[in-house]
């Protein structure tokens, strides 16, 4: 437990809970009752993070600026605490806070979808393919379902959940999932424009990783200006989603429009 709090609260730009408030807002829902599932999406996140830095994986030293969890409390603690942390973020999502706040109905869809994001068809299943396709050929189609699942399907699941939970109708689901969808994208894409432009000391780990694990990236198959401009599309694509939105949307707004120009 000492090592998954010193992941959990070593800072970080906490986007995907927020998304998930921002999402319920958008819909007229009470971002407030909602706070363990936004935690949720925290836990969840951590682990994948703890997961990705072992040595076995991008075998990184720096996360949010401090040491990773498996050079502080060895490799053998660090798995566990991110399944500590993956298994907590059911507990928190499933919890009776969450069962007296919203229907139960949509309480168990908001699981299903939270663990398939999660899962081999979501966040691991990308995460597989990046493994796999590190140093070898890759196209734009292979790249775009990568980045897609590896980093998407969380940020994508995280304003689909928030729409779910706030009582959205169908309309309103959809056009927050394209939403998603676009700004999962663009996430990554930046990521990647980072771990080349990017302040290490703004950014908090290592920049440069992408090119030592040769992984498939934006910039390496499309070059950084392309790179670029497919973020300002995406950004494009993700707003215009929420074109039949009123101002309760605007902190989503915003948010996209943060993670085009963030330099974290």
């Amino acid at each position: 437990m000492e090592a998954m709090r010193y992941s959990i609260m070593a800072g970080g730009k906490r986007v995907r809970p927020i998304l998930l408030m921002a999402g319920a807002e958008a819909v007229g829902g009470h971002a407030d009752r909602l706070l363990p599932a936004a935690c949720a999406l925290e836990c969840l996140h951590t682990y994948s993070l703890i997961h990705d830095d072992l040595p076995a994986m991008d075998d990184d030293d720096l996360r949010r600026g401090r040491a990773t969890c498996h050079k502080v409390y060895g490799e053998a603690i660090a798995i566990l605490a991110g399944d500590g942390l993956l298994n907590y973020s059911f507990e928190l999502l499933s919890s009776m806070e969450m069962r007296e706040a919203v229907d139960p109905a949509l309480l168990n869809e908001t699981i299903s979808i939270f663990g398939r994001a999660a899962g081999v068809f979501g966040m691991i299943g990308g995460q597989t393919a990046d493994i796999l396709f590190e140093g070898k050929p890759i196209d734009a189609e292979t790249l775009a379902f990568i980045h897609s699942h590896k980093t998407g399907a969380l940020l994508a699941v995280s304003v689909e959940m928030g729409a779910v939970l706030g009582n959205a109708d169908p309309e309103q689901r959809q056009a927050l999932k394209e939403f998603g969808k676009a700004l999962g994208l663009t996430f990554q894409i930046v990521d990647d424009i980072l771990d080349i432009v990017g302040d290490e000391k703004i950014i908090g780990k290592p920049i440069g990783s992408d090119t030592k694990n040769k992984k498939a990236t934006y910039p390496a198959l499309f070059g950084l200006e392309a790179a670029r401009s497919k973020a300002e599309d995406l950004l494009d694509q993700a707003l215009a989603a929420l074109s039949d939105f009123d101002h309760k949307a605007d902190p989503l707004r915003a948010i996209a429009r943060y993670v085009v120009e963030r330099n974290r």
